[in-house]
């Protein structure tokens, strides 16, 4: 996963790192896979995993003793301490699906549910119509809880669920009080976790890194009068999160400032909260490969919402792409935080700030130095002691990320002493490092474009004594701010593992998120914080229509999604440079909650599809090479053909959940160089009639080229409410397994 705003400067993404966890280095934990459980009773299942680690070891007691997890509920398996020998032992044994080393991944506000639509009394919205999420059960699979904040009060719920069969697990500093009626339960996995990562950690369900409980409040935060960033006044408001009266289930399987989390803690987790009975699992990490205990929960009809990544803008960054889950992209939101330049030829400026403690603030002016590229070599020739230094290096932007960028150029003007910074950069979404940046110099860090930074240069160059006074930042709303965009950092498709899956599947808030963090609250940005906001959609979906599948409910999510923003102006994707985006950048589009709720045909799955489809990916079987090879006619809400050669037919069907008598036709936006049809281009439902409709959709090349993915969509219109729109993607080629490279 990955902590993109509580850890100062050093956020690194969808990182999965292969960790020796002992120091005995001829054993190390494996997690054994061993697919559906054959019995009910849990014990019954252990039995079999402790038999099958005594066949190997040759003793009970050391097959016991090696045992960290015993899968038990959702699925059968266990994560056991082993030698590479004993593993491939293991690994030949009937029953057993796979054995893989433990793996680590990293953990990836107010106004967003307004901005979403998603008002909190307006009587004809989804909120209002879900009785505002009341008593579905969320799990949060992250870095634990702060169960002292203000969103978490339990104050005016009912008992506890009476299906909810968790438990409040104590440790350190989180007794039995740390749980209540929003808080029903919270577990803690630490079996797997090197010792270095729990230096300093709180042995409980309590969040040390404050991701979990970030995520956690945004998802289900009651309302929180009088919230800002820090308390500092910024992004202002009521803080709450999108399903305010839902039941929050805690499990900490990540640990450390940075929030890692090992595999076979997620499996821990994931087993535990399928046995509990939640209704939907969040969570917020990213890493490659899937934890096979997602699907077991799909098949149990639990909704799984994960964080798609934050490696963008680069193409096939995307994380989590298996085809159950709902993969979520991030955006902005309509705020920003202007914060006015003034120069000392009286002219103003606007660049963007997080400059809101009012020691930082003055009326006086500060001298002004132009430090060029503020590099070592730039800033051993300028005394900038004492002095705001401007920063702009637009021909060495190529070279470093603007994060990255921003990170060295901080430590360089710290070093000389300097009071402040306005550091130049392209739009990449990284306002909230400025937190870091604050903290280091005291006069306030400021970004500006390059435009911005040449005309300030341009004055300091010429003035023979420039100053600058840097202003506080304010918070501006609403129609002035262009948005949603999706955000440079948000994880882009196609998938590397799986092209035939489209993904991401939608795109949600992510940029500047204010929600709890300890007592207080704070932003943070990430896939991290898109995540929750499509959890509290799924839940609040929950809740309206209980009998939806978790396929027909991120169906509803992403055929309803929006691809223009309140003007009917295509939505935009940052990266370098901005363009127009596409499904790649955010699926099927920018999630409508209310639209969602009423979506009129949606796309189904048989759960026993993805275990076809999962157990293709561990390894030869009969028939996998053909069905992995059109993995596309998975009845999903989108459809990517990333080989097409000539001509390829592929099968959806649509279940109407509307009214009982409807009409719909087809409208299809074929993507570039390929010719597309729709049989039949109309579908009828009469009342008593078959619920669902087939169609197949035929994709023809134009020319035989080996060309790169050009996109459409393919749209149900019924004529008065519903537009049932699905994405799609489609490569031409000539040749297999030939590299998009130049």
């Amino acid at each position: 996963m990955d902590l993109r705003s509580s850890c100062p400067l050093t956020l690194l993404l969808v990182l999965a790192l292969m960790l020796p966890i002992f120091a005995n280095a001829s054993s190390r934990l494996y997690i054994v896979y061993m697919g559906e459980k054959k019995h009910d009773d849990p014990s019954v299942v252990t039995a079999s995993h402790h038999d099958a680690l005594t066949s190997v070891f040759g003793s009970k007691d050391e097959a016991i003793k090696s045992i960290v997890y015993s899968y038990k509920h959702g699925f059968s398996g266990f994560a056991a301490m082993l030698t590479e020998s004993q593993a491939d032992e293991l690994a030949k044994l009937p029953g057993v699906v796979i054995v893989k080393p433990n793996t680590y991944h990293k953990a990836h506000t107010t106004r967003s549910w307004d901005f979403l639509g998603l008002s909190y009394y307006e009587q004809s919205s989804l909120l209002k119509k879900a009785n505002y999420g009341e008593d579905v059960i969320i799990g949060v699979v992250d870095s634990g809880i702060w169960p002292e904040s203000r969103s978490f009060d339990d104050k005016g719920y009912g008992p506890v669920p009476a299906r909810w069969k968790g438990k409040c697990q104590t440790g350190a500093a989180f007794n039995t009080t740390g749980c209540n009626r929003k808080i029903i339960g919270a577990r803690w996995y630490s079996g797997d976790i090197p010792d270095e990562l729990l230096k300093g950690e709180y042995m409980s369900p309590r969040d040390l890194a404050g991701h979990g409980t970030h995520c956690a409040s945004t998802i289900a935060g009651r309302q929180v009068w009088n919230v800002s960033h820090r308390q500092g006044g910024l992004g202002a408001g009521v803080g709450r999160g999108g399903a305010p009266r839902a039941r929050l289930a805690v499990y900490k399987a990540c640990w450390g400032a940075k929030a890692t989390c090992g595999d076979a803690a997620l499996l821990a987790a994931i087993d535990d909260a399928i046995n509990d009975g939640v209704d939907v699992l969040s969570l917020s990490l990213g890493g490659y490969g899937e934890v096979p205990g997602t699907l077991h929960a799909v098949a149990r009809g639990i909704t799984v919402v994960f964080a798609g990544g934050n490696s963008g803008p680069v193409p096939q960054s995307v994380a989590n792409a298996v085809p159950w889950a709902i993969t979520v992209a991030a955006s902005t939101i309509d705020r920003s935080f202007p914060t006015v330049m003034s120069l000392g030829n009286k002219e103003k400026l606007v660049g963007q700030s997080l400059n809101y403690n009012a020691t930082m603030n003055s009326s006086n002016f500060h001298m002004l130095v132009d430090g060029l590229r503020c590099d070592e070599e730039s800033l051993a020739s300028i005394n900038v002691t004492g002095k705001i230094v401007l920063c702009s290096a637009p021909l060495e932007a190529s070279a470093s990320t603007p994060k990255q960028a921003l990170a060295a150029t901080v430590i360089g003007v710290m070093k000389g002493r300097a009071e402040g910074i306005i550091f130049a950069q392209y739009s990449a979404n990284i306002l909230d490092d400025l937190e870091s940046c604050n903290l280091l110099l005291p006069a306030s860090c400021v970004l500006v474009d390059y435009e911005m930074a040449a005309r300030i240069a341009s004055y300091a160059n010429k003035a023979r004594k420039p100053v600058v006074k840097i202003s506080r930042a304010v918070t501006v709303v609403g129609n002035g701010v262009l948005a949603p965009r999706i955000a440079a950092f948000s994880s882009r498709g196609p998938s590397t593992e799986l092209p035939a899956i489209l993904k991401p599947d939608v795109a949600a808030p992510g940029v500047s998120i204010l929600a709890a963090v300890g007592d207080s609250y704070q932003f943070m940005s990430g896939t991290s914080m898109a995540c929750p906001h499509v959890s509290a959609v799924a839940a609040l979906l929950k809740s309206v229509h209980p009998d939806w599948s978790p396929a027909m409910i991120k169906s509803a999510i992403v055929t309803t999604a929006s691809v223009t923003d309140r003007f009917g102006m295509p939505i935009q994707a940052e990266g370098v440079p901005r363009k127009v985006a596409d499904p790649f950048d955010f699926g099927g589009g920018h999630v409508d909650p209310d639209k969602s709720v009423d979506p009129g045909l949606v796309y189904d799955i048989d759960p026993k599809e993805y275990t076809k489809f999962f157990n293709c990916t561990l390894g030869p079987k009969d028939d996998c090479e053909s069905y992995m090879g059109q993995l596309y006619q998975l009845n999903l809400p989108s459809i990517a053909v990333p080989d097409l050669k000539d001509s390829v037919t592929v099968w959806r069907t649509v279940t109407n959940v509307g009214g009982p008598e409807a009409t719909y036709k087809v409208a299809i936006e074929a993507p570039a160089g390929v010719t597309m049809s729709v049989e039949p281009s109309m579908i009828t439902f009469t009342r008593g009639g078959n619920r669902s409709a087939t169609f197949k959709v035929t994709f023809t090349a134009k020319q035989r080229v080996q060309g790169g993915y050009t996109f459409g969509s393919l749209t149900w219109l019924d004529g008065v409410t519903h537009s049932v729109r699905i994405p799609l993607a489609v490569r031409t080629i000539i040749q297999d397994f030939v590299s998009d490279t130049s």
